[in-house]
């Protein structure tokens, strides 16, 4: 009998008429005689009113307490979603992370899952149960509860279906599936029916809000296919794969963006070897991430002008890290927050010519600057001024044919 993984987000299980609709779509697999293991995140809106109560007690939350508080939300979820299933006659029953348990390695609430004990629970699916167990969560090493950050729920849905070894792993959101971009930034978008890990990993990574570039990465390294799905109608999904099969010849398979960039640029740096290092050394310890970075050289080979670009909360702190950094000298520092980030994806350009002129002649058309550049194999970023993204996203998908 084959075995399939349904892991339901928050929005899915968000009140309990949704939880009766998931319970039907539960029941379904059941009849087509699969094995069914379900996952559950906690109801929308649950998990960010715990976090508020932390938030109001203190400032600094023990993070284990915090942990601890935060999977009390997929508990209420599973618990529930069990009930409904036996009230159908269904026979379920609810599993805590520690139950099985999911062990996990790490730093609370960025924790990662080592293990899975799936001995008691493989019982339990023989006898015709179905388990319904709690995402985004497992215990530690000292059996504290951990959490394995926000989303976690997906990589705890992809490591269950490799150890139970089933043969689909789906995911049920409130969209229909990956799409070419953002429907809200662009009417045109579609629906993509196939997509590579190594392009959703780049999409996710780069804005795209429907998966987590960990829970990606873990499907990815552990070959596990992943069908994302609505579970509020039934049509079709996306399919994030490796195969080859049924692909289409589409050079370009979908177009990210951001919201929350800033531009720093530090304007004559005395160049030296390590400079470089030495600014972003204490961003690096201060945990602020930099993403896209260019470097222009004086052409008296002394000075150089290093731009880079961080998340926009992030300002403040790196401006103030720079400024009491005496490892370096330069002659002005500026930023610009009204910057967003542009990308185009897929494996289709690493034999393409002329992708990235098209992209450049296709900006430069709509009178749309490019302040920095930043490439990979499959995708090519730019930084663009935030009034022109959704003018910037609409000419890249008529240009690479996605509309």
């Amino acid at each position: 009998m084959k075995t399939v993984v349904l892991k339901f987000g928050g929005t899915s299980v968000g009140n309990i008429d949704r939880i009766k609709k998931v319970c039907k779509i539960i029941a379904t697999y059941k009849k087509k005689k699969y094995n069914v293991v379900v996952i559950s995140s906690a109801m929308s809106g649950v998990t960010n009113d715990l976090v508020n109560k932390s938030k109001s007690l203190s400032n600094s939350f023990d993070l284990a307490e915090y942990d601890a508080l935060l999977s009390t939300g997929e508990q209420v979820s599973c618990a529930l979603i069990a009930g409904r299933l036996n009230h159908i006659g269904l026979k379920s029953r609810s599993w805590l992370s520690w139950q099985l348990p999911i062990v996990t390695e790490g730093n609370h609430s960025g924790a990662r899952i080592n293990k899975i004990n799936i001995n008691e629970l493989n019982r339990y699916i023989k006898n015709g149960g179905i388990p319904v167990v709690t995402g985004f969560q497992g215990i530690n090493k000292n059996y504290r509860i951990t959490t394995i950050g926000r989303s976690g729920s997906d990589a705890t849905a992809i490591m269950l279906a490799k150890y139970i070894k089933a043969e689909e792993c789906i995911i049920f959101t409130d969209v229909e599936g990956v799409y070419t971009t953002d429907p809200r930034q662009h009417k045109k978008a579609k629906k993509i029916k196939k997509i590579f890990y190594d392009e959703m990993l780049e999409m996710a990574s780069l804005g795209s809000k429907v998966m987590q570039p960990t829970s990606i990465q873990d499907a990815k390294l552990n070959e596990i296919d992943i069908k994302v799905q609505s579970s509020f109608a039934s049509k079709s999904g996306t399919l994030i794969t490796n195969s080859k099969k049924s692909f289409s010849d589409q050079i370009i398979t979908g177009i990210s963006s951001t919201k929350n960039d800033a531009k720093i640029t530090i304007v004559g740096v005395k160049d030296r070897p390590g400079v470089a290092a030495s600014i972003f050394k204490p961003l690096s310890k201060n945990l602020i991430n930099v993403d896209m970075v260019v470097q222009n050289i004086s052409q008296n080979g002394k000075n150089t002008d290093l731009t880079f670009t961080i998340k926009s909360e992030d300002l403040k702190k790196t401006e103030n890290l720079i400024k009491e950094n005496k490892s370096i000298s330069y002659k002005k520092l500026s930023f610009d927050k009204n910057v967003s980030k542009v990308s185009i994806i897929g494996v289709g350009m690493i034999t393409t010519p002329g992708i990235t002129y098209r992209m450049f002649q296709a900006l430069a058309s709509k009178k749309i600057n490019i302040l920095v550049i930043s490439t990979s194999e499959i995708k090519i970023s730019v930084l663009v001024s935030a009034k022109h993204v959704k003018k910037a996203i609409a000419s890249l998908h008529k240009e690479f044919k996605l509309d």
